[in-house]
């Protein structure tokens, strides 16, 4: 399974990629915000998506609406990773049609924890 990490943070990016690596998700491919990250998607093969909202250029939710257009990506699970653990901001995310959620800061088992709800439920 192929990861796409998206945070405008190098160290958020470095510390997600970690997590994943460690519950067993190696391949796994970065970018900075999301306009970087459509162009990453467009060049290459991802089946899972984990962006930070709070980014420059285009923000997670931008991204994620982006993605749900999408005719190849759709359907490609998303895991939202930010610091807004506001009610509206989980609402808004589900809204977009973020498969889950994970307020920073989480732990590895966290993730875990998200994205096999994610799976089981795709």
């Amino acid at each position: 399974m192929k990861f796409l990490v998206v945070d405008d943070s190098p160290t958020m990016r470095r510390i997600v990629t970690n997590a994943l690596r460690e519950i067993g998700y190696e391949d796994v491919e970065e970018a900075g915000d999301g306009e970087e990250a459509l162009k990453t998607l467009n060049a290459g093969s991802f089946d899972f998506l984990v962006t930070d909202w709070n980014m420059p250029n285009m923000n997670g939710l931008e991204l994620t609406q982006t993605v749900r257009q999408h005719d190849t990506y759709h359907e490609m699970p998303i895991l939202m990773v930010t610091t807004r653990g506001m009610k509206e901001d989980v609402v808004a995310a589900m809204q977009a049609k973020v498969n889950n959620y994970v307020v920073k800061p989480f732990t590895p088992e966290v993730l875990r924890e998200k994205i096999d709800m994610i799976l089981k439920i795709a």
